[in-house]
């Protein structure tokens, strides 16, 4: 029987799937919405035969929710890291990028590699998750609403602010869930405790934190984080001449986004990111690039600190 793969390239709004089978491909695009989810079974299913193994990139808030749902629907799912899809796309010199054609690429990648079945997420990280995705969404709102309002004819401005306030007290509910899940749970209670003893640390970003280094994922180095974050340098080098170093911006943009102002606070407070700040400035760094760096250095600094289950150190993270 021939070996059948779905590679998924999946965003905010939609997704695009690709069915490989006998080198042939089927393509279709879906909503990113649980409808979405519902048509990409129905469609998978008219095939026939056994479920295929579906492959999409670790894209943090945009993969999980159809992750969770195949997986419950008895297809092997793999959530693999774009930096993996990125490095076969250059083995095979590939120059196509399309929605379509990145699809195709992810299903040949698991036809090829075969890549690690995904672990869904335990009851309590999946709760928060949740949660902290629907903050998210809520802030979208929020901000969209707001930005009506700048510009808003009067005769609906009291409309507008009726909607920002309900998104407001919305959020206020949301929030305090967070924190009352957090505080029931004994690992996880236990896990923000340790968080928080990191300067630059507060409650909205341990919360993305306990998510993104749950053991579920299976990180064993800080630096499969800080891949999964997208914060890992992209080198843009060829011969004698040498570009701008960037971050790859491959994986989940919400972590991203939530260690932006930790890094830029514990620039202050945090002994190890303040003299790591300076020694980069005084290599002539610009600040982006400091600001991205000392993302960097929070992530090994919470991953070692779950590891070894001890608070924040200050001598230790100097060393």
């Amino acid at each position: 029987m021939s070996q059948v793969t779905v590679g998924v390239d999946i965003a905010k709004h939609k997704f695009d799937v690709a069915r490989l089978e006998n080198g042939k491909y089927k393509h279709k695009k879906f909503d990113n919405t649980p409808e979405g989810f519902a048509a990409l079974i129905v469609w998978l299913t008219a095939f026939g035969g056994v479920k295929p193994s579906v492959c999409m990139e670790a894209t943090g808030a945009y993969s999980i929710p159809l992750a969770e749902c195949l997986a419950q629907s008895g297809y092997p799912v793999a959530v693999v890291n774009p930096a993996k899809i990125k490095g076969f796309a250059k083995s095979e010199l590939s120059r196509i990028k399309t929605d379509k054609a990145d699809a195709k690429l992810i299903a040949r990648y698991a036809q090829e590699k075969k890549p690690p079945l995904w672990t869904p997420p335990p009851a309590n990280i999946r709760e928060l998750q949740a949660l902290l995705r629907r903050i998210e969404d809520l802030l979208e709102m929020q901000q969209m609403e707001k930005n009506r309002l700048d510009t808003a004819d009067p005769t609906i401005a009291e409309s507008i602010r009726a909607v920002l306030a309900h998104l407001e007290q919305e959020l206020k509910t949301t929030r305090e869930r967070v924190q009352r899940l957090i505080d029931q749970d004994p690992d996880l209670r236990h896990r923000r405790a340790l968080l928080e003893t990191i300067p630059g640390i507060g409650e909205a970003s341990s919360a993305h934190l306990m998510v993104a280094l749950s053991d579920h994922y299976g990180f064993t180095t800080a630096k499969q984080v800080v891949a999964f974050a997208g914060l890992n340098p992209a080198l843009n080098e060829s011969g004698k001449w040498k570009g701008k170093t960037r971050i790859s911006k491959m994986g989940d943009p919400m972590l991203r986004a939530k260690l932006y102002m930790p890094a830029v606070v514990a620039g202050r407070h945090n002994p190890a990111i303040r003299l790591f700040r300076e020694r980069l400035a005084a290599r002539g760094k610009n600040g982006m690039a400091i600001a991205c760096a000392s993302m960097r250095k929070l992530v090994h600094i919470a991953f070692a600190i779950l590891k070894s289950n001890k608070p924040f150190d200050p001598h230790f993270a100097l060393a």
